[in-house]
């Protein structure tokens, strides 16, 4: 039973460990004004980024890459089939020249983006470009991919300074004066002030102007810009590009859109130019092979008196090929007509027919057949009705054997005429041949020369008319692209104003709360009711803590919170325990001795002893409160700490108690015994026969004896003391008992170590969520009453 006790009461500490989120809400929303500032600091602190950080607008522009074969060079594209110039469109490839670093570079040289000019503001410079740039700095001769800082200002009469001239090591804050267009020797070089689109004559001008490498600047936009397909298999390209000037960022895509046609018309007249001086060059060495070829035919056939070979040539193949088909046809009819004598010969009986449309071109042997398979068919016939021994099927057998030897004649005669057939055809297939291969070498040789000839001709007027077309295609290039949408800009995209004030404001509420929750998290304390309510002890009731409780710093001493009359929320909880009390300790069956103890010092057993005494009192019962804490003596100095009290009758100083008793105040029914002087051996004197004594002698005096025992973890004088009760009450206090501690508690319930055990919980917060005492007395007081008297105060809540 008692392994069982223990089990549960770890599981119901395990369980109580982790804190749920609506408790940790109600305590971080019961600390508000925290709330508030961690909110006004996290959404000013959200204002002030967006106040100084510049604005970043998107600017976005489209473009079609046309098909190449709209701008290529003709020549180019037909010669692509050989493996010659092949140049088709990649759209990838596409999206990589315009990323690329050259062609950015142009860009930036082309619209001076490597100089940067701001105007100051109140919490974050503005880049001037365009119609807001008043002015613009040439610095002739001075690097390209060089560095500088400097400002430059012009006041209303024209006048122009620059100062505070940085670049690497080069430092100055000597002002250089001088006039709009004139020429200003610095310490980086000469430099030329010019007017600039924005530029308002009688108006003050001030820029801090940043000079930047070219390369720097091209890969800065580079990282800022994003190229990619609007699709799959679209030939559409999106471009975009973040900055902080929409004019700056329009102008650059547009820029770059032109420079990437130009560098794409310079490449596809360079392929142009080499494909027409490609085109010239074959078409001279064709030109000369073609004359070689014409006057090498004409010189063989007069050297040799050959006609028309061609001609005589093909009539000689078709007679032979004419005759090989003839052959052909004789020698599949021998082979049919084989095929019927080897059936013949092999057959052994009459029951089988023989096969008609078998290929025999005879006309008599397919007669032949015929004529046999209807005697075949007859006797058949006769053999199903009767026997083989019937006259009429011997007389069919006889004129069939008759037959077929009548067809193997005739076939081998159709046999011996096809031979004869074949032969004579062969012989006139030989002549044919002969007559053709005659004079092969001249007609071989004349057909390799008209061959070479035809080549050579037609590649000749191929190469013209590809001339004409690539002179042609450079005249009317076009460009590779046409602009789907212009550059364009909208509202600004960085900082996100919403998204950042919305996280600010998350943000205030997460610090509080991550603070409450590792704050709860790490507290292993009991937090409330919650903590304890699956012990097997016993629980008596639940006190409240006043959070104003200063009673130990300021010196003030102990106060009794419980008065006559009064409905605040410490009243009202201890009268709940006083209904406990008196239920669990019926006086008619003589539990009239209470002892009162902790585990801990500081859990408020004191505290507890004197109101629960003073709530049973006002009822009209006699209390003795007896202090039993012979070290420290914290229930005598209700009463102002006596010189003389109970350690005194103990040790024999004193021999009538009743001169060591004294009357409360505030109700004459509560009566203290105090410790008296703290004596050197508390424990001897708590074991004397005297005290048992004692408490046997007041029992018959007192309606309720409460004794306000040491705590067991410091001393054994607790269970001395408990010999002589009735019921031993444990105070527990939230925020001091840890929760580690409850199995013990379970235990000493279990084993009986002490009588009758139950446990009071004190000091519940009202800011605790499920485990705080709020939960259960708020109904009723906290509204119209507020929470009356603080412990040891004794002041009223204003």
């Amino acid at each position: 039973m008692a392994e069982t006790i223990k089990s549960e009461a770890r599981k119901s500490v395990n369980a109580g460990s982790a804190v749920p989120l609506t408790d940790i809400l109600y305590r971080t929303l019961h600390h508000w004004p925290w709330v508030l500032l961690s909110l006004v600091v996290c959404v000013g602190a959200a204002v002030v980024y967006l106040l100084c950080t510049p604005k970043v607008y998107t600017t976005t522009a489209s473009i079609m890459i046309k098909d190449e074969a709209a701008g290529k060079s003709a020549g180019a594209e037909d010669f692509g089939d050989f493996g010659l110039f092949q140049n088709k469109t990649n759209i990838q490839n596409e999206i990589t020249t315009l990323k690329s670093a050259d062609l950015m570079e142009e860009v930036v040289r082309r619209l001076n983006l490597d100089m940067n000019y701001y105007i100051p503001g109140r919490f974050h410079d503005v880049v001037a470009y365009g119609s807001n740039l008043p002015v613009r700095v040439e610095m002739p001769g001075f690097a390209e991919n060089g560095s500088a800082l400097f400002r430059v200002e012009v006041d209303g009469a024209g006048k122009v300074s620059v100062s505070d001239v940085k670049s690497g090591d080069l430092k100055s804050e000597e002002r250089v004066q001088g006039a709009m267009n004139d020429t200003l020797m610095t310490v980086v070089g000469p430099m030329v002030v010019v007017a600039a689109e924005g530029y308002k004559p009688g108006e003050a001008v001030e820029l801090n102007v940043v000079k930047a490498p070219v390369s720097a600047t091209a890969g800065g936009y580079e990282s800022r810009m994003v190229i990619a397909m609007s699709g799959d298999k679209s030939s559409v390209i999106n471009l975009t590009v973040t900055d902080q000037s929409t004019q700056r960022a329009q102008a650059l895509l547009s820029t770059l859109i032109g420079v990437y046609n130009e560098y794409w018309i310079r490449d596809k007249n360079q392929i142009a130019v080499s494909t027409s001086n490609f085109i010239n060059e074959r078409l001279g060495v064709i030109e000369s092979e073609l004359g070689n070829v014409d006057s090498d035919i004409s010189s063989y056939k007069s050297q040799h008196l050959i006609p028309d070979v061609s001609a005589a040539s093909s009539m000689y193949m078709s007679q032979n090929q004419q005759i090989s088909q003839q052959i052909m046809d004789l020698r599949n009819q021998l082979k049919q007509t084989l095929y019927i004598k080897s059936y013949l010969g092999a057959a052994s009986d009459n029951e089988k027919m023989l096969p008609m449309n078998s290929g025999v071109a005879n006309v008599d042997i397919q007669s032949q057949i015929t004529d046999y398979n209807n005697l075949v068919l007859q006797r058949n016939s006769l053999l199903a009705k009767s026997s083989d021994k019937n006259p009429l099927v011997v007389q069919l057998n006889e004129q069939m054997d008759q037959m077929r030897h009548a067809i193997l004649a005739s076939v081998d005669n159709s046999i011996n005429a096809l031979n004869m057939q074949i032969s004579s055809l062969q012989g006139s297939q030989a002549s044919t041949t002969s007559k053709i291969a005659s004079n092969p070498s001249q007609a071989k040789y004349l057909l390799s020369v008209e061959r070479q000839q035809k080549v050579k001709e037609s590649l000749y007027l191929f190469l013209l008319q590809k001339r004409e077309e690539n002179e042609l295609s450079q005249a009317f290039t076009a460009y590779n692209t046409r602009v789907v949408n212009k550059p364009a800009s909208f509202g600004p995209t960085a900082p996100n104003t919403r998204n950042i004030l919305m996280m600010s404001f998350l943000l205030g509420l997460a610090i509080p709360f991550g603070v409450v929750y590792l704050m709860e998290s790490n507290n292993t304390k009991v937090r409330g009711r919650k903590d304890v309510e699956h012990l097997a002890v016993p629980f008596l009731g639940e006190l409240p803590q006043d959070g104003h409780e200063k009673k130990k710093e300021a010196g003030e001493a102990n106060t009794i919170v419980v008065k006559g009359g009064k409905r605040d929320i410490i009243n009202e909880a201890f009268r709940v325990l006083r209904t406990n009390v008196e239920f669990m300790c019926n006086s008619s069956e003589g539990n009239k001795v209470i002892a009162m103890t902790s585990f801990n010092p500081g859990s408020g057993k004191s505290f507890v002893s004197m109101n629960l005494g003073m709530a049973i009192a006002l009822k009209g019962k006699k209390v003795l409160i007896v202090d039993g804490d012979m070290r420290h003596g914290s229930t005598s100095a209700y009463m102002g700490s006596p010189a003389k009290g109970l350690a005194d009758y103990l040790g024999g100083a004193v021999s009538e108690v009743d001169t060591l008793i004294v009357k409360t105040p505030e109700c004459q029914n509560m009566q203290v015994l105090p410790i008296g002087s703290i004596p050197p051996n508390p424990t001897e004197l708590l074991e004397s026969p005297r005290f048992g004594e004692l408490i046997g002698e007041l029992k018959s005096r007192f309606d309720y004896i409460i004794i306000d025992c040491p705590p067991i973890e410091v001393v054994a004088d607790a269970q001395i003391i408990d010999k002589f009760a009735d019921r031993t009450f444990f105070v527990i206090r939230a925020g001091l008992f840890d929760r580690s501690m409850l199995p013990e508690l379970d235990r000493l319930y279990e084993e009986k170590k002490y009588r009758n055990m139950s446990f009071i919980l004190n000091g519940s917060r009202n800011d605790q969520g499920r485990y705080g005492y709020s939960h259960t007395y708020r109904y009723g007081y906290g509204y119209g009453y507020g929470y009356g008297y603080n412990y040891g105060s004794g002041e009223k809540k204003k």
